[in-house]
């Protein structure tokens, strides 16, 4: 089984896109892929909007960064990919999605 590793681009060569505590929203309709607990696999756990806030930042395959984001009307924590994000607390610069 092949991992995907989406492109060559590694994030890690740089800090993290997002801080602590950074109140983001949702650019993706996540669904569970199997690491959530408690919900079934397909299960849709974010909908694209939905606002949450930064509350660790990990990695993954030594490549991308993960932010745990709390999704407080839901109560509980997601790990999604920066270019599954969006900031509300920083200015939309050139190159970042709208």
């Amino acid at each position: 089984m092949k991992i995907n590793r989406d492109d060559g681009r590694v994030e890690l060569d740089g800090p993290p896109q997002f801080s602590y505590g950074e109140k983001v929203r949702s650019t993706k309709t996540i669904r569970n892929d199997g690491t959530f607990a408690g919900r079934e696999i397909g299960d849709i756990l974010v909908k694209k909007g939905d606002i949450g806030y930064v509350t660790s930042i990990g990695t993954f395959l030594q490549q991308f960064y993960i932010y745990g984001i709390e999704f407080v009307e839901y109560g509980y924590r997601v790990g999604m990919k920066g270019r599954e994000l969006q900031s509300l607390d920083q200015p939309v610069t050139s190159g970042q999605a709208a």
